[in-house]
């Protein structure tokens, strides 16, 4: 891949916010070139990006982004005027189960990114400082939970992680700032909400219950499922990290949310009424008879909500897409698109624990 053209590195970039956020990039800019470092662990799926690699601006890199020496030959070789970094473990129960790989990925991983940064833009190939910017995104679970009355996070909230997953990404908060202001790497924290949409692996919450639903499953609800979080559409999130990468401001973190605040018996019950109508069920039964009460997770945070105002203020952007039409977008792609679940299921997914995370 040459360098004619602006060249940005993405990890995690066969993934679901990353792939949404690649097919994004190269849809509104033709001079964009794009390499993108995945692992493609159980959640990585490089078909998400068959389409984008069979041109020429799409290159996939199969890799660790805890691993320097190739990380430090992929800026060398590319030279690229932006990282982002989508490449992390994001599953609340596996981390409760297994917190290595996420002290591995999201720790260690988000360091060596910073430090083969840090680098490259000391040397003599690199463009300008003012030029190049380190995306990082984060979650809005570093500050962990909301009581009902509560207002919602902002950037300057208490960190209080309640999970290893989140206490990993607020360690690999904590790095972005350090290195920017330690060694003035050009960092940008995102902090969005609660994503869904197309492509997303089915073990969080809207996609595990479409699939369940579809052939006939229980739907588990964990506790009394009055969990609250803000939906955010995947491709908003999208339109966030190029705001962010355009005008946003160099140092600063974001929180990035849709103010649309839903409880997950209220997403599990909407998503049965889709279906009812998108798919109705040869019983004629309806599909809400499928959901089941079952015992909550450990350390389960009660509600998320996020003010993103100063991502607004500061960027320009704002959620374009309600979360009754983007659930109506996300229900009909899973139901479009029954090749992909069956192929991402049978690459080991088997629904451990119960495989239903809120997150």
């Amino acid at each position: 891949m040459d360098n004619e053209n602006e060249l940005i590195l993405v990890t995690g970039g066969c993934g679901f916010i990353g792939s949404n956020y690649v097919r994004h990039l190269l849809s509104v800019s033709a001079k964009v070139k794009v390499v993108v470092l995945d692992k493609l662990t159980y959640a990585g799926h490089r078909p998400n990006l068959e389409k984008e690699e069979k041109g020429v601006r799409c290159q996939v890199v199969v890799g660790d982004i805890a691993d320097s020496a190739l990380v430090s030959s992929l800026f060398e070789k590319h030279r690229p005027v932006a990282v982002i970094n989508f490449a992390a473990e994001s599953h609340v129960d596996r981390s409760i189960d297994e917190p290595a790989p996420f002290l591995h990925t999201n720790v260690t991983g988000t360091f060596t990114l910073l430090e083969a940064t840090r680098r490259y833009l000391g040397g003599s190939q690199a463009p300008a400082k003012g030029a190049f910017r380190f995306v990082h995104l984060s979650t809005d679970e570093v500050h962990g939970s909301l009581e009902p009355l509560d207002p919602p996070f902002r950037e300057t909230s208490t960190f209080a992680p309640n999970s290893p997953y989140a206490a990993s990404k607020a360690a690999a908060d904590h790095l972005c700032r350090a290195y920017f202001r330690t060694y003035g790497v050009p960092t940008i924290v995102l902090r969005p909400s609660n994503n869904f949409g197309p492509y997303q692996f089915p073990e969080k919450l809207i996609p595990l219950a479409i699939l369940r639903a579809l052939v006939g499953e229980k739907i588990p609800v964990y506790g009394d499922g009055k969990q609250v979080r803000d939906w955010l559409y995947v491709e908003d999130t999208a339109l966030a990290v190029e705001a962010a990468r355009h005008r946003g401001v160099v140092g600063a973190p974001y929180q990035v949310g849709a103010d649309a605040e839903k409880d997950n018996r209220t997403v599990l019950t909407a998503i049965c009424d889709l279906l009812d109508r998108l798919r109705p069920r040869a019983t004629g039964k309806p599909y809400r008879e499928l959901m089941e009460t079952v015992a909550d997770r450990p350390g389960h945070d009660r509600r998320y909500a996020t003010d993103a105002t100063r991502f607004k203020n500061d960027a320009g952007w704002t959620a374009k897409t309600s979360f009754v039409a983007g659930l109506e977008k996300t229900v009909r792609w899973y139901l479009e698109n029954p090749d992909w679940c069956h192929a991402v299921q049978a690459k080991g997914y088997a629904g451990e624990r119960l495989g239903l995370s809120p997150k």
